[in-house]
């Protein structure tokens, strides 16, 4: 039974830190505390920041005790997680404000009841001067200087400034103060969260276990799903949005998104594949990832008539029985969709094909389009409309 619950939490993980020491604390039978951390930079959440949370879900589902962090502290000091300039650092009412928006939102998927939210401006608040100082001798900048992106900026000549190598201090404190027993975490955050293992060790406690997610692509199936990118699906988009986007993204990517995002067992998920390469129509399985994700962020009601409002739509197209089939060689991981319309015959070239999408004429599986720089992703396959009677089943190859 210990086995299968492992690999039930297993599943999706990028790296487990150190995977003996998490076997021998379940073996321990005791409920583990499971410590996540998100700053409030940003007040809505999409399906990218709920690959940690759904992996919390199962820690929950299993007894353990749920620690959501927010960091209202560390969020005003900044953090560059991996970037080459400082993240901007946030006022106190800002914090505040996202602060109460990421529990709201947490909490479509986390149980409130069994889940504490906790801030560590509890704890930082009330260190003293002294304290602060005593917590800053038990790491060194030589080790501070090992995270990639501290590296990176000092060997190139790039200022680093003093809070920036607070920040990790700061959160590895945090599982000090929270005593946690395992702390998960983007690929992103490793260095942050094994400060925080060799923070626990200093101050005599067993050291967390760190687990790390990977980053979910978006809609185009090359870089993290991003709101700047506008590859996102937000939890908060309204279900025939969501369902489009869903319906939208490339055959391969679907698979990817079954394993970190879907609940469904994995075997269930394994045999569709199967099917899928033995000749189903993968289309049928994204309708079920869909209605899955509608379901969760607004309820069953609204998965089904969103379902049925893009049949629906799709009828309305009056798709022609000899469709014309075209298969395009992707350029450089994708396809731009003004040059796809062009060469699938649909438009006279990429002026006319932005034309049309500006005036909301492109529709990719009977979903209307308005992004221009939509790049489709390797492994697509989807039928594209212009206007009301062009129309083309394409999918991208390598």
């Amino acid at each position: 039974m210990q086995e299968d619950v492992l690999e039930l939490l297993k599943r999706g993980t990028e790296e487990i830190l150190l995977e003996a020491q998490l076997v021998k604390k379940l073996a321990e039978g005791r409920p583990l505390r499971i410590k996540v951390g998100f700053d409030p930079t940003a007040p809505d959440l999409h399906l990218g920041h709920t690959v940690l949370i759904n992996k919390l879900k199962k820690f929950q589902d299993l007894g353990h005790e749920i620690l959501f962090l927010i960091g209202d502290f560390t969020g005003m000091i900044g953090d560059p997680t991996g970037k080459n300039a400082t993240r901007k650092a946030l006022t106190k009412e800002q914090v505040i404000e996202n602060a109460k928006s990421y529990q709201e939102q947490v909490f479509k998927i986390l149980d409130p009841e069994k889940t504490k939210v906790v801030f560590n401006s509890e704890w930082m608040d009330k260190m003293t001067p002294a304290e602060f100082v005593q917590l800053t001798a038990k790491h060194t900048v030589a080790r501070m200087l090992e995270r990639d992106d501290f590296s990176k900026r000092y060997k190139s000549g790039q200022s680093i400034a003093i809070h920036e190598f607070l920040y990790p201090l700061i959160q590895g404190y945090d599982s000090v103060a929270m005593k946690s027993d395992l702390e998960l975490g983007g690929t992103d955050q490793k260095f942050n969260l094994l400060v925080g293992r060799q923070l626990q060790e200093a101050y005599g406690q067993v050291p967390q276990v760190v687990m790390t997610m990977p980053i979910l692509e978006g809609l185009d199936g090359v870089q993290k799903m991003s709101k700047s990118l506008n590859n996102y699906i937000g939890i908060s988009d309204a279900p025939n949005e969501m369902f489009g986007k869903i319906m939208s993204i490339s055959d391969d990517l679907m698979w990817r998104y079954f394993e970190l995002l879907s609940f469904r067992p994995m075997d269930e998920v394994n045999a569709w594949h199967q099917e899928c390469k033995d000749g189903a129509n993968p289309r049928n399985y994204k309708v079920k990832l869909a209605q899955e994700i509608i379901a969760r962020f607004h309820d069953q009601a609204a998965a089904v008539k969103a379902l049925e409002d893009f049949e629906a739509q799709f009828k309305r197209g009056a798709i022609p029985d000899d469709i014309n089939e075209v298969e395009l060689t992707a350029i450089d991981n994708g396809y731009a969709i003004a040059l796809l319309l062009k060469d699938a015959g649909l438009t006279s070239g990429t002026s006319d094909s932005n034309r049309m999408i500006k005036q909301g004429a492109v529709k990719i599986d009977g979903e209307k389009i308005s992004d221009n720089k939509l790049i489709v992703s390797v492994g697509s396959e989807a039928i594209y409309q212009v206007g009301k009677r062009k129309f083309a089943k394409v999918k991208i190859v390598t």
